[in-house]
């Protein structure tokens, strides 16, 4: 089959890589849309150290299955599979299991691939109201939604969310669901002005917030270490930021300076996927706007590079049938 695989150095399309044998507990995936992230884009630049076939966002058809209830399935899947039998396990925070292996991150193929296995367990079916081009976000709003169980936002209280691409977009429009009334963008790209909530207070260039601006809660997606600085230069004493951002290098630190203002940092990855698809189905989000094109997946390394554009929001692969 065809897959799209990273040898730590460089991405190549193979024709001939090995039809995936599901597991008793598996089942065999025939992949319809797979989107790339920022993850996926800073493995390029060394993140986890993975190889293999890359991709987590993804919609598929089950073809193999154990279960025949799941056969013809339209799912999307959770991306963290745990041992099952470790303490985290046992309390259902695989997300967190110590040996776990992270689809097309961390130990196992991902999904930029014709076919893929998923444990059952990770999957869930999607309603025949949602298009393969809105599912393919809930993995993205799924982290989203992830800060809305993490933290507890005061009524008033102003936020502020550095980074305005793709996850951004998402953060900035599950926030304003919440009720957050008083949200700001902090960014380059004031081109996306139509795919923000409309409820936002107000868009920033970095170098252009008032210096005396300053904000409680800092909700940080840029993806680049000059967010980090950024959102520590502008959080308050006693305030928090909430990091999103896989960097794939090292960002400054300065322990010292967290103790004396009292700073939380939380670090915040995957989110529930039930909430997701329930806020696709109900809420009007923008997510097929923010595609910015579909290219089959015997053109991989074309999108890959126009995922690498400034500006570029959602690249899609769509495997196609041989």
């Amino acid at each position: 089959m065809r897959a799209l695989l990273f040898n730590g150095q460089q991405l190549q399309l193979g024709t001939a890589h090995p039809l995936p044998q599901p597991t008793a507990q598996e089942a065999l995936l025939r992949i319809r849309l797979a989107g790339i992230c920022a993850t996926d884009l800073a493995i390029l630049r060394g993140y986890k150290g993975f190889t293999g076939v890359l991709g987590h966002e993804f919609v598929a058809e089950v073809v193999a299955c154990a279960d025949p209830s799941w056969l013809q399935a339209r799912v999307v899947g959770e991306i963290n599979c745990g041992c099952g039998s470790c303490s985290f396990c046992a309390r259902g925070n695989g997300n967190h299991c110590l040996s776990r292996r992270v689809v097309g991150i961390q130990g196992r193929d991902g999904m930029f691939a014709q076919y893929a296995c998923l444990p059952v367990a990770n999957l869930h079916r999607l309603p025949d109201s949602l298009s393969d081009q809105q599912a393919v976000f809930t993995e993205p709003l799924a982290a989203a939604l992830r800060i809305t169980e993490q933290i507890t936002l005061a009524a008033g209280e102003p936020v502020a969310i550095v980074g305005d691409g793709r996850l951004g977009i998402l953060v900035a429009h599950v926030l304003a669901h919440q009720g957050c009334a008083d949200l700001y963008m902090v960014g380059h790209h004031p081109e996306h002005f139509s795919l923000w909530p409309a409820s936002l207070k107000g868009h920033w260039h970095p170098e252009q917030l008032p210096e005396d601006f300053s904000f409680a809660t800092i909700i940080e997606c840029s993806g680049a270490a000059s967010g980090w600085r950024w959102a520590l230069a502008k959080v308050q004493p006693q305030g928090r930021i909430v990091l999103k951002s896989t960097f794939p290098g090292g960002v400054p630190v300065e322990p010292a300076d967290w103790v004396v203002r009292e700073l939380q940092i939380i670090g915040s990855r995957c989110g529930p996927f039930a909430p997701a698809l329930s806020l696709l189905e109900t809420a009007t989000l923008p997510v097929e706007k923010m595609i910015s094109a579909i290219y089959p997946l015997s053109d991989a390394l074309t999108a890959f590079a126009h995922a690498q554009r400034k500006g570029a929001l959602k690249i899609l692969l769509a495997p196609e049938e041989e």
